[in-house]
This record gives structure tokens, sequence and C-alpha cells, in this order.
């Protein structure tokens, strides 16, 4: 065969593929359109994990509504039991992608207290909507909050015991800041516990511990079973904190950019879905709270995502603060600081021995150039700014400036 035949026949091949979308052909001919320049997603259908949570959502309405399949991909919900199952299959390729706790994609890029795995960030999936639970029992002593809470402890000793979901996760790190913040050191004051969220409720009515901090919908149902009070919510500690992000591995995402670019496309479309209406959030506390997912009452879901918060003490009120998915594409973007904040909590608990590079860690996890290119697909703007500043609880200004400085600036750490 000649060279010029040769040439036609690539020629050919490559228009006769683009032409059938890439969709049904051989993987040679894919690849050879995929050489040609497609952004046609290299792997069709991708396996992404959740835990029963609330902020799923923008996870399963994806794939529910058939969102994935405008950006060329079919997206598997598969629910998993527990943070650490969700970890240790995405680490081994169980898993293409996983509704996952921020820290935990940190913790495991730096081979915190586990397997170690250059990790990749591709968007923020919500904002708020997260609570601290304390027992019944604890409520009727007077510990109501932070502060009734740190006055019980101190008058009537004995071992207190509270629980997270996962060492480096984000529900440890709102639980440390705020004991830390009322006066309470979470290393030496208390005994802190993980348990996966769904069982969260069923051990504090055994007695296995005095509060917990988890996602929705179990604060809320704690207080529907009668067991347990809610003394804050997570956006009180962190207004517009970020939560649960969409993450993968770095070598999922240099083998298949074109896929974790439509699977992160389709998302931020469900993300703005679900915000888009009153309508559309009940349409998702319905679907998310079937069997497959959530597994309980849409009565338990339904009230929170819409800011309509009790304590299980009399007390109701309307958060402007509630979970958040889209927020104008606000919620979703990756920033930096954010990805910053988990590490000075690492540093400032004894997880991280020395101070990382703050800045280059962010950098190599979350893939701004994937998520820009997403949100450009899915007509999402963009931030101008990939740092941002908060105010937290106690009155610190977090803006990602000096991240060793700020670590190491707390009167309460390991």
């Amino acid at each position: 065969m000649t060279d010029l035949s040769k040439t036609s026949l690539h020629r050919r091949t490559v228009l006769q593929a683009a032409a059938v979308g890439a969709v049904g052909v051989s993987p040679a001919l894919r690849a050879l359109v995929h050489a040609a320049g497609s952004d046609a997603p290299e792997k069709k259908e991708v396996k992404i994990g959740f835990i029963p949570l609330t902020d799923c959502a923008s996870v399963v309405m994806a794939s529910v509504l058939g969102i994935d399949e405008k950006y060329g991909v079919k997206i598997i919900p598969s629910k998993e039991a527990s943070w650490a199952g969700v970890r240790d299959k995405l680490v081994n390729g169980e898993l293409d992608f996983a509704h996952v706790l921020y820290g935990l994609v940190y913790g495991v890029h730096l081979g915190l207290g586990g397997p170690k795995k250059d990790m990749a960030v591709l968007m923020t999936l919500n904002n708020n909507g997260q609570a601290i639970t304390l027992s019944k029992k604890l409520a009727d002593k007077g510990a109501v909050n932070g502060a009734s809470l740190a006055k019980l402890m101190a008058t009537e000793k004995r071992d207190y015991t509270f629980a997270q979901t996962f060492p480096t996760g984000t529900h440890a790190m709102w639980l440390y800041y705020w004991l830390a913040a009322n006066g309470i050191d979470p290393l030496k004051g208390a005994k802190v516990i993980t348990v996966p969220p769904p069982q969260m409720v069923a051990n504090m009515r055994v007695g296995n511990m005095d509060g917990f901090c988890v996602g929705e919908p179990w604060n809320h149902r704690a207080i529907m079973d009668g067991i347990g009070i809610t003394a804050t919510t997570t956006q009180a500690i962190w207004k517009d904190h970020p939560e649960k992000v969409l993450g993968t591995t770095s070598e999922f995402v240099q083998k298949y950019p074109n896929t974790a670019r439509a699977v992160t496309a389709a998302i931020l479309e469900a993300s703005r879905w679900i915000d888009e209406s009153l309508a559309n959030k009940n349409r998702m506390a319905e679907t998310i709270a079937g069997k497959a997912y959530v597994n309980t009452g849409v009565d338990a879901i339904n009230q929170r995502i819409l800011g309509r918060y009790q304590d299980g003490l009399g007390k109701t009120w309307d958060d402007p603060d509630y979970m958040k998915f889209y927020g104008d594409g606000a919620v979703n973007f990756p920033y930096l600081s954010d990805g910053m904040w988990f590490l000075t909590q690492h540093k400032r608990w004894g997880l991280l021995k020395d101070h990382p590079d703050y800045l280059g860690v962010a950098k190599s996890i979350n893939r701004i150039d994937l998520y820009k290119q997403a949100a450009t697909a899915a007509k999402v703007p963009l931030p101008k700014s990939e740092m941002r500043t908060s105010k937290l609880v106690d009155g610190i200004v977090w803006d990602g400036k000096d991240p060793a400085k700020y670590a190491d600036g707390f009167k309460v750490r390991a």
C-alpha cells in the first residue's frame, strides 16, 4: 500500500467514525477519532460511588434525568456502605468517580492513615447542609449548644464520645473546629470515633455516642426519632463551606480526560437543575429518598433542603444558608483555598507532621483546567479568582494567603 493510499484510508476512516459520532464503532476507530481531535468520552459508561446522603443528589439526578447521555456518557450510581469503602474502591479502580468527602481525597493523596495515591477533585458538589447533633440525654441536662456542652463537660466529668464519618473528612474537621471554638479539645477532652453516616442514628439510639457530625438527612432523622437535637449547623461554623466533591484518581483523569470533562459537565447541569426551582427540589427529594439511594422518608429530606430547620427543642427557623448545589456556579468551582483549608486542619490536628506545600498540593489535586472546560460546555459562569475569603465561627478569617501561619495560630491544636 502506498503512502498516499494509507493517508486516504486514514482520513476516510476518521471521517466515517466522526460521522456516527464514534458511537457503536470499534475501539480502534474511536481511538482514531480521539487522535484526530475529537472530544468524545473515551469511556462511555462510568460507575460513581455515593454514600446515602442528601448531597449525593446531583450525581443521582444526572443519571435519573438522562443529563449524562447528553454529554455522551452513562452514569451508574453505586451505593456504598462507608467512606473507607469508597476510598478503597477509588484507589483500586472499582469506582471511576465518587461523591466523596473533600478531606478524604486530600488525605489519600498524601497517604494519611491509609493508601497513598495521586488524586483529583473535579468539582465541588455542594456547600453547607451538615449539622452537629447532640443526644437527647445531653439536651435534657442542658447541653444544647457549644457553650452549654462545654459547661456540662466541665462539671459532669466522664468520658464523652463524639462521632464523625472519616478521620480526614469534612465532618471530622467541622466537629473538631466547633468543639475547639467552644474550648473543648477534641483530642484530649473527648473520645472521637468513626461511624458511617447511615449508622449514626442507630448508634446514638443505643447510647454509643453523645453527639455526632454528619450530613443530612441523618441529623433531621435523629430529631424525628426523638433521640437527638441539632446543636449547630455546619453553615453556622463556616457559611458556604465546601462539602462533598466529585473525586477520582489522577490516573483516571490522565487516561480518560474527555470522560472526566463530560461527567463533570453533566453533574454541573444536574446541580443547576436542582437549584432552579422548588418543584425540582421536591422531585429530587422524592427520588433520592428511594431504597436505591438514601432509603428514608421524603419528609426527612425535603424540609432542610428548603432551609426549613427545627432543633428538636421547639425552635424553628428559615436558614438562608441551607444546602446549595449550584449557586450560579459559585458552589461548584474547586477553589484552591478550599482544598488548602483542609490541609491546614490536618496539620492542626497532627494528621500531618510537617507543613506541606499547601498551594502546590491544591493545584495538583483540584483540576481547575478540566473544570473550566466542563463549565464552558455546560454554560456555567466562572468566578474571578481561584481563591476565596471566609470568616469562620470563631471570627478567624481564612483567605489562603499564609496557610502555615493560619494552621499554627490556633490556641487549641495537637
